[in-house]
């Protein structure tokens, strides 16, 4: 049975080394993203690469209204219903200091908008009792740090909405996978002037692909980021606050 999966956010570069996996083995897709003419490149490449169909639809995630043709299309599929979620902005945190008005478009592209596309999309996967969601959220997550505390708490809250959702759709059948990658060597990062541990798109598309299989609840993408926010989390607060990382 062919698999349909809605990429939203196809235009990163995570989630194109995604549908390139998702094509060679024969899974239809749906590329939801605002650059439409970079979906649309995309899309001839993973037909190319044996996907029965890729199809282009625009979404804006801070447009709530955009998500309902998308709806309307993967309810025109039959079989299981897959979702890869790779939306977020992470703009400087000086930059966000200089003009707070940027933190609710932030928290829009980091959980909000994602969240709201999955709960409208989870009543349809959730009857067909079949399925798996796939939500990238970050290790900025997992503790607030003085240099990315807005994105960190955006990605904290999409965090624990994937954990409530994946206990929803646990009980129809469907199975939620929560992926918390590191540095990871995309347009997001260059600006940065050193990566810690930095991995390609490829390394995080074959890890989200094992973890589909082996369903797994929750990764950290290079694996080496479980041991490190480990330690920071357990860093106790009254020296936390004195560190700058």
């Amino acid at each position: 049975m062919t698999e349909t999966w809605v990429i939203l956010g196809a235009s990163s570069s995570m989630a194109r080394a995604l549908v390139k996996r998702l094509a060679e083995r024969g899974a239809a897709l749906v590329l939801a993203g605002r650059d439409m003419d970079d979906l649309k490149a995309t899309a001839a490449d993973a037909e190319a690469r044996g996907a029965p169909f890729a199809e282009p639809m625009a979404v804006d995630v801070r447009d709530a209204a955009t998500f309902a043709p998308v709806l309307e299309r993967l309810a025109r599929e039959d079989g299981a219903l897959c979702a890869a979620v790779f939306v977020g902005s992470m703009p400087p945190q000086e930059v966000i200091d200089a003009d707070p008005s940027m933190i609710a478009g932030v928290v829009t592209d980091s959980h909000a908008g994602p969240a709201t596309f999955l709960q409208m999309l989870a009543p349809m996967i959730e009857e067909r009792g079949m399925g798996t969601v796939v939500g990238v959220s970050s290790v900025a997550g997992d503790r607030g740090r003085i240099g990315n505390y807005v994105y960190g708490s955006a990605k904290a809250g999409f965090t624990t909405y994937l954990s409530g959702l994946r206990n929803r759709l646990a009980r129809s059948g469907v199975h939620v996978v929560t992926v918390k990658p590191g540095m990871i060597d995309t347009a997001m990062t260059w600006e940065m002037d050193k990566l810690m541990f930095p991995v390609g798109p490829d390394k995080v598309a074959a890890d989200i692909l094992r973890a589909v299989e082996k369903k797994r609840n929750v990764i950290y993408t290079p694996w080496i980021w479980l041991w490190v926010m480990l330690v920071i989390r357990h860093i106790p607060e009254f020296i936390f606050k004195k560190m700058s990382i």
